[in-house]
């Protein structure tokens, strides 16, 4: 029976105990783990720039050959570490390949930072004799620990969901388990080694015993740090939004300045069409295609794209409007949808009350929508901008995003910019009806929050009763 496996990746970070790992793993008599060969700085070892012939210059040129040159040359299973920092061009190859075995070792990121501080601190990156430690405390960097955290996190993301995505399976090992014997013969079993290791390899020594707390020299500012931090991601929003490719056709181009205007769907478009108009005195360019865009920006030297953002609250409300008032067939179907699936009360008066109700269910309902928990498709009119302008920017990126209801400021600055007299911005009115001013109440606005969370947090808004 073949093989499950021809080669396998250690994915780890530094200070998480890889080196001792791969200690255990070459004492079998059939695996061979060849170090950090895709380090930049090094190959495999410290100082060693070569390996089976393969120098750094050719790994420079292009590592995936030294994939195959470790395959060729090794009598058994060969392996490697890879941090996150490593050779980025063989990350896509080394996930999808399944012939490569995964392995992955965690440890606890604080005491990892910290074993990391006091090693760049002493320069002891190994010990094997413990007469010979070298003693020092860390300073914890609150901003540096957040930084290289989500570094980490955003690696192991990548390596979790690729593997979801071609059904693989990976072998997961904590730091605390790299002495525990029957679980290494478990990781033997998995790579597929006939060998077994009857005792822990002992050469290398832990470093750095004790309490994380004592071996920082500000162990108050640390913990005091760590109690904002949310390490179940219980604030991580989770937006199950389609993906939106850019939408080429409704940009904007300025009839005569260098400015291109990128709508959001539920914004003060009009508005702007007829700001850019009186800018220029003549009506600006729609219906762009891609063929017809980049001669547009080659010739626009120096222009400026730009996009407005509407408060999630009132973008919601407009939303809501057009579904009291929008004619035909398909407002028909959302408004039965909404009445009968949502429990969505549509208003028969112009009672503020009745509207303020009414508003409320329709933002439950966005709510459920925009979380995949409803059978209608999400609306361009009501998506979440922050999704909106990431499919745009695919195309085009918005160097302004400009908020409305302080819009007027910025867009002086871009008439300047393009050479023109200011205009004044008069953003569209309210639909017929109560405004939202009127049917306000607190609650509504926790409502939009949860419909609206990646807005709010991605744009800043404040409460829209103070705007």
């Amino acid at each position: 029976m073949a093989a499950r496996f021809d080669a396998f990746v250690l994915f780890a970070e530094m200070r998480t105990g890889s080196n001792h790992l791969e200690e255990s793993l070459n004492t079998l008599s059939d695996v061979t783990s060849y170090g950090e060969i895709f380090n930049p700085v090094f190959l495999g070892a410290h100082n060693r720039e070569e390996l089976f012939g393969m120098t750094m210059a050719l790994r420079e040129a292009d590592p995936l050959p030294l994939l195959d040159v470790i395959r060729e040359q090794t009598d058994g299973l060969p392996g490697f570490r890879f941090f996150h920092d490593h050779d980025p061009r063989v990350v896509d190859p080394i996930l999808q390949d399944a012939r490569t075995a995964k392995v992955i070792l965690t440890r606890n990121p604080l005491d990892s930072y910290v074993s990391l501080a006091i090693a760049r601190k002493t320069g002891q990156w190994r010990l094997t004799n413990p007469k010979m430690a070298k003693a020092a405390l860390a300073h914890f960097d609150a901003a540096e620990f957040d930084a290289e955290l989500a570094r980490q996190r955003a690696f192991r993301d990548r390596i979790q969901r690729a593997l979801q995505v071609t059904g693989q399976s990976a072998f997961w090992i904590g730091y605390d388990q790299i002495g525990d014997l029957e679980v290494l013969n478990g990781l033997a079993a998995f790579l597929g080694s006939k060998d077994r290791l009857a005792a822990v390899p002992g050469k290398l020594k832990k470093q750095n015993p004790g309490s994380v707390e004592a071996k920082v020299d500000n162990p108050d500012e640390m913990r005091a740090h760590l109690a904002t931090l949310d390490p179940f991601l219980l604030s991580r929003s989770v937006n199950l939004e389609p993906p939106r490719g850019p939408e080429i056709s409704t940009l904007v181009a300025a009839g005569r300045s260098p400015l291109l205007y990128l709508p959001v769907p539920g914004g003060p478009d009009a508005a702007i069409r007829d700001w850019l108009t009186r800018l220029d005195g003549v009506a600006p360019q729609t219906g762009m295609t891609e063929r017809a865009l980049r001669p547009w920006m080659r010739k626009a030297k120096g222009f400026v794209s730009f996009c407005v953002v509407r408060h999630p609250l009132a973008r919601a409300y407009d939303a809501w409007g057009r579904v009291l008032t929008g004619k035909g067939p398909e407002a028909n179907t959302l408004r039965r949808i909404l009445t009968n699936q949502h429990s969505v009360t549509l208003p028969e008066t112009a009672d503020a009350d009745a509207h303020a109700e009414g508003f409320l269910g329709f933002l439950r309902f966005l709510r459920a929508n925009l979380g995949g928990q409803s059978s209608l498709p999400v609306s361009p009119e009501w998506a979440s901008q922050a999704g909106i302008l990431a499919g745009q920017a695919q195309a085009v990126l918005p160097q302004r995003i400009l908020r409305e209801f302080d819009a007027q400021e910025e867009l002086d600055r871009l008439a300047i910019l393009a050479g023109r007299p200011p205009q004044v911005f008069s953003p569209d009115a309210d639909h017929a009806g109560p405004t939202l001013k009127d049917i306000y109440r607190d609650a509504h606005d926790d409502a939009a929050v949860e419909a609206y969370r990646h807005d709010y947090m991605q744009f800043g808004f404040k409460r829209w009763k103070n705007s």
